[in-house]
């Protein structure tokens, strides 16, 4: 349990209100409100603050280190500080899982306020990825906050895409703490296997791993989930279509007739499983040429097409970009790298329609009851 000052002793309360502005990088709670700050006593302009992290090793203690000193420090009447780490003991930490979790125990359900955003494709190496990860990271741009799941089991690239390939969740109890970067959450199997691994699972256990991702990690209170779903109609998809039946899918495919004709197949399934459909997003349109032609490699026209067979709006059409692929290949989404390069324009209006689309509440609970 945390520690209040007493009422007689304004200074300690100054030195609590100040480690209440100071977050938990991971868990994004201030450090007061997880009851990590376990004492505070000021005697003599010193102040002493004994803190408890979540678990041995926690990968944010230098981070809450510098923080908590740096705010303490900065209080009027404060001329030094010492600082304590400790760890939370294990009933400590139940309790707080157990209020993480309880807060929102299905934060994805037919009530939540958040949009979920699935980007499919029906064949791989039309860029569904990179399209996922530069929405993600134009919608967070805009102050949203947005976690990324990579639902693409077996060909998982989120990782590399963000830059933060090797990085670990960090497990308090049974609540898994994802990664963070450029301003987004991010979960992926990658996160959990060794480098050159591959993922070789069946149907039941891709359920369950796709479900704990929604269920046991702690998102936080997002505005927008989006998940990058695997190319094809094969278990997964299946499975997000069951858990996530609210989902708004965006459809990627090349100008290549072929392509867009696969792709379709992926948006028959989400209709089929519930999901809605928004739009279509037409990668790889065409290399622009220095005397402002464009040579069409993958032909022309397939995204209006598939658009049009679908019933809903062609979202925007990406040009072949050797920025974006460089950009991907460096961790850096290219819309903030090189937010002026052609792809990055056309992802950042996609954004912008996607954000600005309405939500309907119809299948929805409201958030009262008739007297």
């Amino acid at each position: 349990m945390s520690a209040e000052p007493p009422p007689s002793d304004p200074l300690g309360a100054a030195v609590r209100a100040a480690l209440a502005r100071v977050q938990d990088p991971e868990l994004r709670r201030p450090l007061t409100e997880l009851d990590m700050v376990r004492s505070i006593s000021v005697e003599d302009g010193t102040a002493r603050v004994e803190l408890r992290l979540t678990i041995v090793g926690c990968p944010a203690a230098d981070a809450i280190e510098r923080d908590a000193r740096a705010a303490v420090a900065a209080v009027p009447g404060v001329e030094a500080v010492e600082l304590e780490l400790g760890v939370m003991t294990p009933a400590e930490r139940e309790a707080l899982t157990a209020r993480l979790r309880g807060e929102r125990p299905n934060p994805f359900g037919p009530d939540s306020l958040t949009r979920v955003i699935a980007v499919s494709s029906g064949k791989g190496g039309v860029g569904k990825s990179t399209v996922t990860v530069n929405l993600a990271a134009a919608l967070a741009a805009r102050g949203l906050s947005v976690g990324l799941l990579d639902a693409d089991v077996f060909g998982f690239s989120i990782p590399g895409l963000l830059g933060i390939a090797g990085a670990r969740p960090t497990q308090v109890g049974d609540l898994i703490l994802p990664p963070r970067a450029h301003e987004l959450a991010a979960i992926s199997i990658g996160m959990f296997v060794e480098p050159g691994t591959a993922v070789s699972w069946r149907g039941p256990l891709l359920h369950r791993t796709v479900q704990q991702f929604l269920t046991d990690v702690h998102w936080g209170a997002l505005d927008v989930l989006v998940v990058d779903l695997p190319p094809g109609t094969g278990d997964v998809a299946i499975s997000l279509g069951q858990l996530l039946p609210q989902a708004e899918v965006v459809v990627v495919t090349t100008p290549q007739a072929a392509a867009a004709e696969v792709a379709e197949r992926s948006a028959v399934v989400a209709r089929q499983t519930g999901q809605t459909v928004v739009g279509v997003v037409e990668n790889m349109s065409g290399l622009p040429q220095p005397d402002g032609s464009v040579l069409e490699l993958f032909g022309a026209g397939g995204g209006a097409e598939l658009a049009g067979r679908l019933g809903v709006p062609l979202l925007g059409q990406l040009p072949l970009s050797p920025v974006l692929r460089a950009d991907g290949d460096a961790g850096t989404p290219v819309v903030i790298a090189h937010p002026d390069d052609p792809a990055a324009a056309a992802l950042e209006r996609i954004a912008e329609r996607l954000a600005t689309r309405e939500r309907g509440l119809a299948g929805r609970p409201l958030p009262f009851s008739p007297r």
